[in-house]
């Protein structure tokens, strides 16, 4: 079991999430167990003070160290976590091979920033993993640590129902996906690409590598200086640069 433990001031925008889809799926399977800490419930004041201005000046308040320091320490108590994750834009991009490797966790801790963030006594004394979803500012982590989890629990054992989709879907192998469709065969005029229809295992293989290696190269080229190539996949990829689209229809 995987068990995640998210320190957040808004816990309940994660009830319905914990309680839908794969999410809920995964811990009726006892393949994962969520909690939400609320670390406005350690500070000591009689207002529940969290936040204060930043030294030095600046806009906007920082989250405090007092209650997420008691926090952390309160859980460390009953349990050691393998690593601590501060959801912050400054973090590393978020990369599947990170979920992969959070999945073979037995228990992680995710921090959910708020305000203009948090004191960075907080970052140097406990933080593992600094992660981003990209080059962008939301106003808390809270949405970010969801995409964490969804990310990683649908990695374990047995929560999806089929686990050989996993091994074909986008970044999983360094490449984004090739398009997929089912019935009918044709809907509004648009017909499903032939070599999908004849049945040969092969060609089908084949004009899917193919597909997945137009739509990389198209829409994330910075992807394939990491992707796993072959000889032929490169040889594909010249043919794409020179403009030539040829196998691409089916």
């Amino acid at each position: 079991m995987l068990k995640f433990h998210v320190l957040t001031l808004f816990p309940e925008l994660f009830t319905p999430f914990f309680e839908t889809s794969i999410i809920k799926r995964a811990q009726d399977l006892g393949a994962t167990q969520l909690q939400c800490i609320n670390f406005r419930d350690y500070a000591t004041d009689r207002h529940r003070t969290v936040d204060d201005y930043p030294f030095g000046g600046g806009a906007g308040m920082l989250l405090k160290p007092e209650p997420i320091f008691r926090a952390l320490e309160a859980l460390q108590e009953r349990e050691t976590p393998d690593a601590i994750l501060l959801m912050t834009p400054q973090g590393k991009p978020y990369r599947q091979s990170m979920a992969q490797e959070f999945s073979q966790k037995k228990s992680l801790v995710i921090l959910c920033g708020h305000y203009e963030g948090m004191d960075d006594r907080v970052r140097q004394t406990w933080v593992t993993d600094e992660i981003s979803l990209g080059d962008f500012v939301m106003t808390g982590g809270e949405i970010a640590a969801m995409a964490v989890i969804d990310s990683v629990v649908r990695l374990l054992p047995s929560v999806l129902g089929n686990q050989e989709s996993l091994a074909e879907e986008s970044h999983s192998h360094g490449l984004l996906e090739y398009p997929q469709y089912t019935r009918p065969a044709v809907f509004r005029g648009i017909s499903v690409p032939p070599v999908l229809l004849s049945g040969h295992h092969g060609k089908i293989a084949e004009w899917r590598r193919m597909q997945s290696l137009y739509r990389t190269w198209k829409r994330r080229p910075d992807m394939l200086l990491h992707a796993n190539l072959s000889e032929s996949d490169r040889v594909v990829i010249q043919r794409f640069e020179k403009g030539d689209w040829s196998g691409l229809d089916g």
